[in-house]
C-alpha cells in the first residue's frame, strides 16, 4: 500500500473504533424466512407513483430497524417498462432530506436520467415521461443524491427495474414473475444490538467502501426461495455498496448465464460460478428438475488496498465478514437456499441462441480518452501547474484524472452518436465503473481481450488494473444536466471519484 494509503486509511481507525456496538446475527434466528418478491408497478398505461418514504423493518425477531424505501419500508418495487412506450413515472419525496431517482441502466436523455442535479426536495414531486426504446433487461434504480448516495441507498431508497420487448423474438426463457423468474437483490448489511442498521463512511470503511456482515436477499436474511421443479431464471442485482461477490452453488451445479447488464447474451454461457460487481445484474438460468434442496454461497471479497492481509480489526470496523459457510469453502458464506417444490422432472430445453439479443454496432472510435481512477485527488487535474493546490474541501478526496468531483465541471464533451475508445486505469485496488445513459462494449480488461459473447453489452466494468470499453450515447446531455460517468463503490463516488460529460 502506499504511504498516504496507508496514512489515510490509518487516520479514521480512531473515530471507527468509537461506533456502536455491533451484533453477529445467529443463522438460527434469522436464517430461514419464505424469498419475499418485490411487487410489480406496471408502466404501460396510467402514470404510476413512488413515494420516497422513513418506515420500519423487521429482519430480525424482535427488533426493529429504521429504514427507507420506495412506497414501502425497505427497498421499493419492481418497475415494469415496455420498449415501445412511454413511462410516466411520479416521484414524491416525503422525506425531510433531497433524494433523487437515477434509472440506473435506462437509455434517456440526462434530463430523465436522476442524476444529482436532479434533486427532490422535500415534499416536492418530480414527474417525469420516458421513452423506452433499448432491448429488455434487468435494469435498477435508486437515489443518487451527491455526497449522500451510499448511505441512502444503504438505508433502502433502491429497486429493480425490468424492460420488456414485446417486438423482439421469443427467448424461450421463463416469464412467470415470482414463479419461475425470480428478482434476486443481493445486499451486505451489519446491525447494531439495538437492530438498526451499522452504517460508517469514514476510515476503512471509505477508502475500501462499507461491507457488513450480514447478507440480504430483497430485503430479507438469507431466505428460502421454492421455485417450482425445473428450469428458473434468476434475476441478480448486486445491491451492495461495495461488496464483489463470486456465486455459486453449494452442490456445484452448474447453469447458463443468458443475460447481462444491457440484456441478452448471444448465447447461453455455461458456468459454474459469477462475478457480480457493485450495481452488477447478470441473469443466469438454473435447473432444478432434481427437486433437492441447494445453497446459494459466494466467496469473500479481497478487494481491498491490503489484500488479503487486512487485519481482523480494521474488518470488524467496517461490520465484520459474514459467517463461514459450514460446508463451503474457506471464507464462503450463504447467500440463499432454494427448496424447488412439486415431484422432480425432466430437465427443460435450454435455448442454443437468442436471436433478439443486443449486437455491438459501434464501429470505428472517433476519438480516443483515458481516464485514471483516483484513490486520492489534488485537484489539479490534466495540465494544471505541479504549484497548483486543491480547493478548500478536495483535501483527501477521490477523484478521475486528479479531478475530484465538481457539479459546476463538464469533464466530457461527447457528439451524438459518435463512438469513443475509454481507457479506465485503476490502481491499488479493482473499481466497478459505470457509465449514464448508454451501454458499451467492454474490449479489454485485466490484461486480457474480453469476447463480447461473454459479456453483452455493459455498463459497469470491475477496472482489473485497466479496462478499454466503446461508448455511444444517442441522447442529449446539457452542460447544466450532463451524464455522470464514476466508481460504482457508493463511497468512493461519494468522496469524488465521479465526473460529468455532455453529449450534443
Amino acid at each position: 500500500m502506499k504511504s498516504s494509503t496507508r496514512r489515510t486509511f490509518l487516520a479514521g481507525l480512531a473515530t471507527a473504533a468509537a461506533t456502536p456496538l455491533l451484533t453477529r446475527l445467529s443463522h438460527a434466528d434469522t436464517a430461514g424466512r419464505p424469498l419475499p418478491v418485490p411487487p410489480v408497478m406496471e408502466t404501460h398505461g396510467e402514470p404510476v407513483t413512488l413515494d420516497a418514504i422513513s418506515g420500519s423493518s423487521i429482519f430480525q425477531p424482535g427488533l426493529s430497524t429504521p429504514t427507507l424505501g420506495f412506497s414501502q419500508p425497505y427497498l421499493g418495487p419492481t418497475l415494469r417498462f415496455r420498449r415501445g412506450t412511454l413511462a410516466r413515472v411520479n416521484v414524491r419525496n416525503r422525506l425531510n432530506t433531497p433524494i433523487t431517482s437515477h434509472w440506473h441502466g435506462l437509455h434517456v436523455p440526462a434530463i430523465l436520467d436522476g442524476g444529482p442535479q436532479l434533486q427532490i426536495l422535500p415534499e416536492r414531486q418530480w414527474s417525469v415521461e420516458m421513452p423506452i426504446d433499448q432491448p429488455a433487461a434487468t435494469l435498477w434504480y435508486h437515489s443518487h443524491v451527491h455526497g449522500r448516495t451510499a448511505e441512502q441507498v444503504y438505508q433502502g431508497l433502491a429497486g429493480m427495474i425490468i424492460v420488456d420487448d414485446p417486438s423482439a423474438p421469443d427467448s424461450g426463457l421463463p416469464v412467470d414473475y415470482g414463479v419461475d423468474d425470480l428478482p434476486l437483490i443481493i445486499q451486505d448489511r451489519a446491525f447494531r444490538e439495538d437492530g438498526a442498521f451499522h452504517y460508517a463512511n469514514r476510515g476503512p470503511a471509505r477508502m475500501i467502501g462499507f461491507r457488513g456482515d450480514t447478507i440480504l436477499v430483497n430485503g430479507a436474511i438469507r431466505p428460502v426461495a421454492a421455485p417450482p421443479t425445473g428450469l428458473v431464471r434468476l434475476r441478480l442485482l448486486n445491491g451492495s455498496n461495495s461488496r464483489t461477490y463470486l456465486l455459486r452453488f453449494s452442490d456445484e451445479r452448474g447453469f447458463h448465464q443468458v443475460a447481462s447488464d444491457g440484456g441478452l447474451l448471444p448465447k447461453p454461457v455455461p458456468l459454474t460460478s459469477i462475478q457480480l460487481a457493485p450495481a452488477e445484474r447478470a441473469e443466469i438460468l438454473v435447473d432444478f428438475s432434481d427437486g433437492r434442496r441447494v445453497t446459494m454461497l459466494s466467496g469473500p471479497d479481497h478487494n481491498n488496498p491490503m489484500g488479503r492481509n487486512m487485519p481482523a480489526m480494521m474488518r470488524q470496523m467496517l461490520g465484520g465478514d459474514p459467517a463461514q459457510f459450514p460446508e463451503g469453502k474457506p471464507g464462503e458464506f450463504e447467500i440463499l437456499s432454494f427448496e424447488p417444490h412439486g415431484k422432480p422432472r425432466a430437465a427443460g430445453k435450454i435455448p442454443d441462441a437468442f436471436p433478439g439479443a443486443p449486437r455491438p454496432q459501434f464501429g470505428d472510435p472517433a476519438r480516443t480518452r483515458e481516464l485514471v481512477l483516483n484513490m486520492h485527488a489534488d485537484g489539479r487535474g490534466p495540465g494544471m501547474p505541479r504549484g497548483g493546490q486543491p480547493s478548500v474541501g478536495q483535501m483527501g478526496s477521490m477523484g478521475i484524472n486528479d479531478n475530484p468531483f465538481s457539479m459546476d465541471r463538464v469533464d466530457i464533451a461527447m457528439n451524438r452518436g459518435e463512438t469513443e475508445l475509454w481507457t479506465i486505469r485503476a490502481a491499488e485496488m479493482k473499481h466497478p465503473f459505470h457509465v449514464h445513459g448508454t451501454s458499451f462494449q467492454v474490449l479489454h480488461n485485466g490484461r486480457r481481450d474480453v469476447a463480447f459473447d461473454s459479456t453483452g453489452l455493459k455498463d459497469i466494468v470491475l477496472v482489473e488494473g485497466e479496462a478499454r470499453i466503446l461508448v455511444r450515447c444517442n441522447h442529449v446531455a446539457t452542460p447544466d444536466i450532463p451524464y455522470m460517468f464514476h466508481c460504482h463503490i457508493l463511497e468512493h463516488e461519494d468522496a469524488g471519484m465521479m465526473g460529468q460529460f455532455t453529449v450534443a
